[in-house]
C-alpha cells in the first residue's frame, strides 16, 4: 500500500502538478476566468428576476398567495422580463468586456480601452443588424463561445500592433484620456477590415453568420459537455489538482464556464416557453451537489471533526465548521490536513464522484428539479440547490442524501486517520519521556 502511494505521488508531483500549474497560470484560462467573474453579479440578479417571474406553483393552483403570485406575474409579464433579458439575455456583453479587460491587463495594455475592443468586435460578427433592428439571437448564450474568441482575437490584434509600435503617438503634453483614444485607432480599423469581411465570407458560403457556424461547429462539444463522463471527468480533475495543492475549482470552472453559460441560457428558455429542460450539468449542479461545504463535499466531515478523539481534528472542525456551510473549506484541507494525505485520497476522490452518480442518476429517472438559475457559490448547499432549481424541494432532499452517504464514506477513513494519529502522539510522549536511569541519574 506504501509503494503505490509513494508512486501515485511521484506520478502527481512529475506529470501532473506541473501541467496543472502551466494551465493554471494560462492567460487565456485566467481571461476566461475572470471575464466570467465579472459577467457574475448581473447574471446572478437576472436569473433571479426569472425565477420571480416563473413561481414554483401549479398553474391551477387555489392557495391565495401563490394564486396571486401567479396572476401577477402573468399581468406584468414583459415588464418583469426586462431586467432579466438586460442581464442574462446579453450576458455575453459582459463576458467579452470582461475577458478583453483580464486579457488586456496581462499584456500591459488599458484594461478600459481592450475591454471596449472586445466589445465592439463581438458586436461586428454576432449583431447583425436589418430592417433598423439589431438581431438579439447570440447576445446570450447562444453567443458566449463568440465572445471569448472576439475577445481574445481583438486583444491579440492590439497587443501586436503595439509590440510592433504599430500607432498613432500624440505628444506627451496630450491629455492621457486623448492619447489612449488615438492609440486604438488602429486596432480598431484592423478589427473590422478583419472580422466584418470574414463574417460576410462565411455567411456567403454556408449561410450562417460566424456566432452561428461555431455553435454548429461544437454542437457535438456542448452535448457532450453535459453527459455523465464528461461530469466524473471534471470532477476527478479538480479533485486530482487540489489534492496536490493546486486550486483546481479554478481550472476546471474556468474550463468549464462557457459550456455551463450555454446550457443555462437554454434551460432558462425552455423554462419560459413551458418546454422540457434539456440540461442537467450547470454551475448550480456543480456548486451545490458535487462541492458541498466546499471541494470534496467536506461539510458533513467537518460535523465528524467536531466529533473526533484527536484534539487537533476537534479544534480543525470547531473552525472550519462554520465556513464550510458557505462553501469554503480551506481551513479542513490544509490544518487536518487532506491536502496530500494519503489516508484521506480515496474519499476526498470518491465522494463527490459518488454524488455527481447519484445526482444525476436522480434527474434522470425525474426525481430531481434541474437548474435553472445562477446562484452565488458560497450559498448553503440546500437552500442554494433549492434556489437554482426555482424553489423545489427535492434538491434539499438531494443534498441531504449526498451529505449522509459523504458522511458514511469519510467516517472510516477518518477513523484510520485518528488512530495514526493517536498512535504518533503515543509514540512521541514515549520518546520524550525520561527514562528510568536519566531520572536515577538524576537525583
Amino acid at each position: 500500500m506504501s509503494s503505490l502511494y509513494q508512486s501515485m505521488v511521484a506520478v502527481i508531483e512529475q506529470s501532473i502538478t506541473p501541467l496543472a500549474g502551466r494551465l493554471g497560470q494560462q492567460k487565456y484560462v485566467i481571461a476566461i476566468r475572470d471575464g466570467f467573474t465579472a459577467a457574475l453579479p448581473f447574471m446572478i440578479i437576472g436569473s433571479f428576476m426569472l425565477v420571480f417571474i416563473f413561481p414554483p406553483f401549479s398553474a391551477d393552483t387555489t392557495i391565495g398567495f401563490a394564486r396571486s403570485w401567479l396572476d401577477f406575474s402573468q399581468t406584468y409579464r414583459a415588464q418583469l422580463m426586462l431586467p432579466f433579458n438586460l442581464s442574462m439575455g446579453v450576458m455575453t456583453f459582459f463576458i467579452s468586456v470582461g475577458v478583453g479587460a483580464s486579457l488586456g491587463r496581462q499584456f500591459n495594455l488599458d484594461p478600459v480601452m481592450t475591454g471596449l475592443l472586445a466589445f465592439m468586435a463581438f458586436l461586428l460578427v454576432a449583431a447583425p443588424f436589418a430592417d433598423g433592428k439589431i438581431s438579439t439571437q447570440y447576445l446570450s448564450g447562444q453567443g458566449i463561445f463568440t465572445a471569448l474568441i472576439t475577445a481574445i482575437y481583438s486583444t491579440r490584434v492590439y497587443a501586436a500592433l503595439k509590440q510592433h509600435n504599430i500607432t498613432i503617438r500624440l505628444p506627451k503634453e496630450v491629455p492621457t484620456g486623448v492619447a489612449r483614444s488615438f492609440e486604438i485607432l488602429i486596432p480598431v480599423l484592423v478589427i473590422i477590415a478583419t472580422l466584418h469581411p470574414l463574417n460576410l465570407f462565411i455567411e456567403s458560403q454556408t449561410g450562417m453568420i460566424i456566432p452561428e457556424a461555431i455553435m454548429h461547429l461544437l454542437a457535438p462539444l456542448v452535448s457532450a459537455s453535459d453527459s455523465l463522463p464528461a461530469m466524473l471527468l471534471s470532477v476527478l480533475l479538480c479533485q486530482i489538482f487540489w489534492f496536490s495543492g493546486i486550486h483546481g475549482s479554478l481550472i476546471v470552472t474556468g474550463i468549464m464556464s462557457p459550456f455551463w453559460m450555454t446550457n443555462l441560457a437554454a434551460n432558462q428558455a425552455a423554462l419560459a416557453v413551458g418546454a422540457t429542460l434539456p440540461h442537467i450539468y450547470l454551475q448550480g449542479f456543480w456548486d451545490h451537489y458535487l462541492l458541498i461545504g466546499g471541494v470534496g463535499s467536506t461539510l458533513p466531515l467537518a460535523f465528524l471533526l467536531l466529533r473526533s478523539k484527536v484534539t487537533h481534528l476537534r479544534t480543525i472542525g470547531k473552525l472550519g465548521v462554520v465556513p464550510s456551510f458557505f462553501n469554503i473549506n480551506e481551513p479542513i484541507l490544509f490544518g487536518a490536513p487532506i491536502i496530500m494525505n494519503p489516508i484521506m485520497f480515496i474519499p476526498f476522490i470518491c465522494v463527490p464522484m459518488i454524488n455527481a452518480i447519484l445526482a444525476y442518476g436522480a434527474t434522470k429517472l425525474g426525481w430531481l428539479a434541474q437548474v435553472v438559475s445562477l446562484t452565488p457559490w458560497t450559498t448553503p448547499a440546500p437552500i442554494g440547490a433549492s434556489w437554482a432549481a426555482n424553489w423545489a424541494f427535492s434538491p434539499v432532499v438531494m443534498c441531504l442524501i449526498c451529505m449522509m452517504v459523504s458522511a458514511l464514506i469519510y467516517l472510516p477513513f477518518l477513523r484510520a486517520y485518528e488512530r495514526s494519529l493517536l498512535k504518533t502522539e503515543v509514540e512521541k510522549s514515549l520518546n520524550n519521556a525520561p527514562s528510568l536511569a536519566d531520572t536515577v541519574r538524576s537525583n
